[in-house]
């Protein structure tokens, strides 16, 4: 089901703001800043029937007063202007279009589904694919685009996560916590009421046209025809990771989403089981989502459930122990290579087995690395968690760590690392270790532990067991 259409919606050599404004109050005010401060490196061509200058841009009296081609269309005005709009679009041969304009099925005047059911006959008149309407739009961060009405997801860290949601706020909440985490993405849009373009044409081309793309995450409030996007991901399992969260469980969340995206929520059970026998794995909070997705994108694949928790403090290292077996995984049981190693590093009144407690090691960066290293060489262990909590004695701990990870090989196990400090002390250094060398970085043990529970799981659905 390859859909090669999308990649001229996506990749765009030139976009159109349809109702661009230099007025604060009007969301074509925050898509052209979106595209001028986003640094978008194709032509921007305001419209505004208005005339004059927007965001230092001559625009132009409607899209078809545009002498140049155009490859997407930003719609942003009142709702009884999208079909003449959107005929318009056609006429142009846009290759897609963005419609953030609200009003349409997700209102509860009867008008809105009359009038969704009138654009979405112009879309199919002239082959157009639409994301939305009542969207945020979207931001390919690959390509460098950033077609929605918050500039701010510019700042995202590049890499190879893409979100999927039908909710433009829950796009912001993960956005916002991503650049917090340190989370890099290739895409992050909202799908709105999906008028043509829904989760199994995102999927399809995300997984086989898009390879910037490693792992994908989706947020999903309520669908018509859920088989349509669990019969996509059935026919892609095992290409790459899909992650789902799934909202409207209670009663009342299962009514609002009819509200807020013109779909109802189903029957919560069912999708439970609907998600794992389509190979995804089902999160259910955002922070796990990001958690997982990150480790997916930057770390090897955990192939078994034994796990080495190396800490320089010893509670945070029985902590994370607890989280683990809660996971379900269990401690890995050091070879007696490995546990010789360890014993000639640390004094007999550290806890040198499984949890280690690393904290002799303090001092020492080089001495925290080889333990580190023996676990990760261990035939029995197939992750590692490496915790360090901030005190005076072990301040350049985080240092040499990072220069370390600049210039070794990639771990080829997982790392889920705990740095904690007081914000200022090892800022610089965390950012430069997450992602590096396949560790990724969660703020504590707890997570830690559910993160590698997670990332067992993530393994089996993807090789199908």
């Amino acid at each position: 089901m390859m859909n090669t259409k999308l990649n001229g919606l996506f990749c765009p050599e030139s976009v159109a703001v349809i109702g661009a404004s230099n007025s604060f109050d009007k969301l074509g005010y925050h898509v052209m800043k979106s595209l001028v401060e986003g640094r978008y490196a194709g032509r921007i061509f305001p419209v505004n029937p208005r005339g004059g200058e927007i965001w230092g841009l001559s625009s132009h009296a409607s899209l078809g007063a545009i002498p140049e081609p155009v490859d997407l269309a930003v719609i942003a005005v009142p709702a009884k202007f999208v079909p003449e709009t959107l005929h318009e679009c056609g006429k142009k041969r846009v290759k897609g279009v963005v419609m953030i304009t609200a009003g349409f099925r997700e209102i509860e005047d009867s008008k809105g589904e009359a009038l969704q059911e009138e654009i979405g006959r112009i879309a199919r008149t002239y082959d157009l694919p639409v994301i939305g309407p009542n969207t945020f739009g979207f931001v390919n961060l690959t390509f460098g685009v950033n077609a929605s009405f918050t500039p701010e997801f510019s700042r995202l860290n590049k890499g190879g996560i893409a979100l999927v949601s039908q909710s433009g706020g829950f796009c912001h909440l993960c956005g916002f916590l991503a650049m917090d985490q340190r989370m890099g993405m290739s895409k992050l849009m909202s799908l709105g009421n999906r008028l043509n373009v829904g989760f199994p044409e995102l999927l399809h081309h995300l997984v086989e046209e898009d390879e910037a793309t490693r792992v994908i995450t989706l947020y999903i409030e309520g669908l018509d025809d859920p088989r349509e996007l669990l019969d996509a991901a059935k026919a892609l399992r095992g290409r790459k990771h899909i992650i789902a969260y799934k909202s409207g469980k209670s009663e009342k969340g299962d009514s609002a989403s009819r509200f807020h995206t013109g779909s109802l929520a189903g029957d919560y059970q069912i999708w439970q089981g609907a998600l794992r026998q389509a190979g995804m794995l089902e999160v259910v909070s955002a922070e796990q989502m990001i958690d997982v997705a990150k480790a997916l994108d930057v770390c090897a694949p955990l192939k078994g459930p034994r796990i080495a928790v190396l800490s320089g403090q010893a509670g945070p290292g029985l902590i994370a122990a607890d989280s683990v077996e809660k996971a379900g995984l269990q401690l890995a049981r050091f070879s007696q290579k490995t546990q010789e190693i360890i014993n000639r590093i640390l004094p007999p009144i550290a806890i040198r087995s499984n949890p280690v407690d690393m904290g002799p090691a303090w001092y020492d960066a080089k001495s925290s690395l080889e333990i580190l290293q023996a676990a990760l060489e261990d035939e029995g262990t197939d992750g590692v968690i490496f915790i360090a909590m901030f005190a005076s004695a072990n301040v350049g701990l985080a240092k040499s760590l990072a220069e370390h990870l600049r210039t070794a090989p990639a771990f080829n196990k997982p790392v889920v690392g705990v740095f904690t400090a007081p914000r200022g002390v090892w800022d610089k250094e965390i950012a430069q270790m997450d992602g590096a060398g396949g560790i990724s970085i969660v703020p504590t043990p707890e997570r830690a532990g559910a993160l590698m529970g997670d990332l067992f799981r993530a393994n089996r659905l993807v090789n199908r067991v």
